[in-house]
């Protein structure tokens, strides 16, 4: 088999689709009817509602719209399509052999008219596309594990927790006043985060590693929950309105070890900033300190397709903060890609110049000034969607997430 740098494009598309829709797919095993169709929770679809949708956005963008073949099972629309149905409304759902069904003949076609796509001017969109089952199977995993915090079964990570020689967490990082690329205009970057644009920082420090789980226990331990003023107004009215003291997944084992903090909204990861007497990054604060060599994003670029060729399925945890040692920024910040998502402060808006692709509701609907931006990935995402400036967006009061954060001063 050639190696992935020496395919050409439609090989590389080709190879891709593959590998995504195996990794897809292998969520499924196991998986019972009442889970494929029931929601986690009213804010997420139903993992089998995905599962369709993936099949009925690749047989619109590219059997549709870019060869022009007559709608492949009209009576899907309505189902399928985002805007068909409120999330309550997509549980009646056909089962998964129907709707794999459905995956397999939408695929075998798509393929086929790949042999003779002039991918030059197409190119984009099918990136497009691949990383929108990326991000759809990494819902899938949100709501996978909800199902089983909902039935009392925790197992986020099959841990193997070695508290000694943990590193010194507390360390920051200067990151040097100066201007930086902000953005990405490579064939790759998904609408909103175009164009590249300079933008200029003043110094500031960054923590060196993602805000740990033995971190975190100080502030529940010093009732971080229940003293208003580590919380904004917002903050706080959503915590009365949602009385709890920990994050979403936590369990004993979270609670002294090096790993990052996950299942924090932005509510949350605020009010321990404030308890430590630091704040949240801005989107460009955060960007500026993933930035890194490219022999090393190569690298580990590499490392995780590699791991995906192997099916380890190891790659899909989240793992001590200082755990990849060669993947550090030229900054000196650890963990900033593929462990957990982490918050800041901006508003998910357009960049000066943004236009929309391919259509306004993939990114532009939701420049409404209440979304957060998240950066870096975490243990599910994909890494044909893993980068420094990929932009993920979520209100600030959900915590179902794979999320955490770093603070700066």
């Amino acid at each position: 088999m050639k190696s992935i740098s020496n395919l050409s494009t439609k090989e590389t598309i080709s190879h891709t689709l593959i590998k995504c829709r195996h990794q897809t797919l292998s969520l499924f095993i196991d998986v019972n009817r009442d889970t494929f169709i029931q929601q986690s929770h009213p804010d997420f679809s139903p993992i089998g509602w995905h599962l369709g949708h993936i099949a009925f956005t690749e047989a619109y963008w590219i059997l549709e719209y870019l060869a022009g073949y007559s709608p492949l099972f009209p009576e899907y629309h309505k189902l399928f399509a985002a805007d068909g149905l409120p999330k309550t409304e997509r549980q009646n759902l056909p089962d998964f052999t129907a709707i794999k069904n459905y995956l397999d003949i939408v695929r075998n076609k798509v393929l086929q008219y790949l042999e003779t796509a002039p991918i030059q001017q197409q190119e984009r969109l099918w990136w497009w596309l691949i990383q929108h089952e990326c991000q759809h199977q990494e819902t899938i995993s949100i709501v996978l594990q909800n199902h089983k915090i909902n039935s009392n079964i925790f197992d986020l990570n099959q841990r193997n927790i070695q508290i000694e020689n943990s590193p010194n967490v507390t360390d920051m990082v200067q990151i040097k006043a100066g201007d930086f690329l902000m953005g990405s205009n490579n064939i790759k970057a998904q609408d909103n985060e175009r164009p590249t644009h300079k933008i200029y920082l003043d110094s500031y420090y960054i923590d060196t590693y993602p805000v740990t789980c033995q971190q975190y226990q100080t502030f529940i331990l010093a009732d971080g929950y229940q003293k208003s003023q580590y919380w904004s107004k917002e903050g706080w009215q959503w915590l009365q309105s949602n009385p709890l003291s920990q994050p979403l997944y936590w369990d004993n084992i979270s609670q002294c070890n090096n790993y990052p903090v996950c299942g924090v909204n932005y509510y949350e990861a605020e009010a321990y900033a404030n308890f430590v007497g630091k704040r949240l990054p801005t989107e460009a604060e955060w960007e500026k300190a993933a930035q890194f060599k490219p022999e090393v994003l190569k690298k580990w670029q590499k490392k995780c397709l590699d791991a995906l060729e192997k099916n380890n399925n190891q790659l899909f945890n989240s793992i001590p903060v200082d755990a990849d040692c060669d993947t550090k920024s030229i900054w000196g910040c650890y963990s900033m890609l593929g462990n957990v998502w982490e918050w800041t402060t901006s508003r998910f808006l357009g960049y000066e110049k943004f236009e929309y692709y391919p259509y306004p509701g993939y990114s532009q609907v939701y420049f409404d000034g209440q979304h957060r931006v998240l950066k870096g990935g975490s243990w599910a995402t994909l890494p044909w969607a893993l980068r420094s400036s990929f932009r993920n967006w979520y209100y600030p009061w959900v915590r179902q997430v794979f999320a955490g954060f770093r603070c700066v001063q």
